[in-house]
C-alpha cells in the first residue's frame, strides 16, 4: 500500500533550482531515507511533503490526499520535525508535549504508549526547560511531540544532525520501534552511514535522485574494483593517483585515500609506481554507500 506519492516535483528560488523532477513512493511502515549533502534539496522537500510551501509543478499525496486541496487532513495524519529545533524554548519538556497533545485534540495519557519508550529517558528532566537540553534530549522530545497525535506518516528532517555517536544510535533504534507499530517514516539524512539503518535510500545531489533502491542492492552494484592507500603523506599519493589514466577517480575517506579503477585492475603493480617517503599501504576494499554516492555523483 502506497503511503506517499511524489511525482514530478520540482521547486526553484529565482534562478537556482532546488528540486529538478523528484519521484517516488513510499510503502506503509517503511522506513526511506533520502540521503545527501547540504543544500542538496533535502528541506525543500520536505516543507513540500509537510504541506509548508508549495512545488512549482509536479503532484505529491500522502495517504492519498493531495497536499495542494487536501492540506488540512494531511496535517492532521503527519508528524514533522524540521532540522532546526523548533519547541517552545521557555517551556518545559512536560508542558512542550501536552501543549502538542492538545493541539491536536489528544492528551500524554491517550497516546503515551507510542512515546513510553523515548519519554522514558527525559523523564527525569520533565521540568526542565526545553532551550537547557542537550542536543540529544532535545531530539528525543522533538521526536516525541511528532508522535504523540499518532501520526500515520512520519517526517524527520536530519534529525540525528549535531548529536553525538550514542544518541543518534538510541534515535535509530527509536525509529526501528516506531516502524513495527506500522508507522512510515521519511527521513532524510547527511550521514551516509544511516543509509544501511532504512528500508530504501534515495541518493540527491543538486536538486536530484541519483539512485533509489535497497541499501544491500545498492552496494551489490557497484562494480568497479575500490582499494585505500595510505602513507605519511597521503596529499601526494592524491596528486599521484588522479594523474594515472587506469583510476576513475580518488577522494580522501578519513585517514585514507579510496581509489576506483575498472574491473581487473591489478592493484599489486601499484606499490612500484607511487613515490612516498614512508610505507604505502594498499588494500582491496569493499564499497560503503558513501561510495556509491561518490561513483553516481562522478557520472
Amino acid at each position: 500500500m502506497t503511503e506517499v506519492s511524489v511525482n514530478g516535483v520540482c521547486k526553484s528560488y529565482g534562478k537556482t533550482k532546488a528540486l529538478d523532477n523528484i519521484g517516488f513512493e513510499t510503502e506503509k511502515g517503511e522506513i526511506f531515507g533520502i540521503i545527501g549533502p547540504d543544500g542538496a534539496g533535502k528541506t525543500t522537500l520536505f516543507r513540500i511533503m509537510t504541506t509548508l510551501i508549495l512545488a512549482d509543478s509536479g503532484s505529491v499525496a500522502v495517504a492519498g490526499y493531495d497536499v495542494v486541496k487536501d492540506f488540512s487532513e494531511i496535517r492532521k495524519i503527519i508528524g514533522y520535525m524540521p532540522g532546526r529545533f523548533s519547541l517552545y524554548k521557555d517551556l518545559s519538556v512536560e508542558e512542550n508535549l501536552s501543549f502538542f497533545a492538545s493541539v491536536f485534540g489528544t492528551t500524554i495519557q491517550e497516546n503515551y504508549h507510542l512515546v513510553e519508550d523515548i519519554y522514558r529517558q527525559l523523564e527525569p528532566f520533565r521540568k526542565r526547560r526545553a532551550d537547557a537540553l542537550s542536543g540529544g534530549m532535545k531530539q528525543k522530545l522533538a521526536l516525541c511531540c511528532a508522535m504523540i497525535h499518532k501520526p500515520r506518516v512520519l517526517f524527520l528532517d536530519e534529525p540525528t544532525t549535531g548529536v553525538d555517536p550514542v544518541s543518534r544510535k538510541e534515535f535509530w533504534n527509536m525509529l526501528a520501534r516506531l516502524k513495527s507499530q506500522g508507522v512510515t517514516i521519511i527521513v532524510s539524512t547527511p550521514y551516509m552511514d544511516e543509509a544501511s539503518l532504512c528500508d530504501r535510500i534515495a541518493l540527491v545531489m543538486n536538486g536530484r535522485f541519483l539512485k533509489i533502491e535497497t541499501p544491500e542492492n545498492m552496494l551489490r552494484q557497484y562494480d568497479k574494483t575500490l582499494f585505500s592507500v595510505r602513507s605519511a603523506n597521503n596529499a601526494s599519493l592524491l596528486r599521484q593517483l588522479r594523474k594515472m589514466p587506469e583510476i576513475k577517480s580518488c577522494y580522501p575517506f578519513g585517514e585514507t585515500l579510496h581509489a576506483v579503477a575498472g574491473k581487473g585492475f591489478d592493484i599489486a603493480s601499484l606499490p612500484a609506481r607511487l613515490v612516498s617517503d614512508g610505507e604505502i599501504r594498499i588494500d582491496r576494499i569493499n564499497p560503503t554507500i558513501e561510495d556509491c554516492f561518490m561513483e553516481l555523483n562522478e557520472k
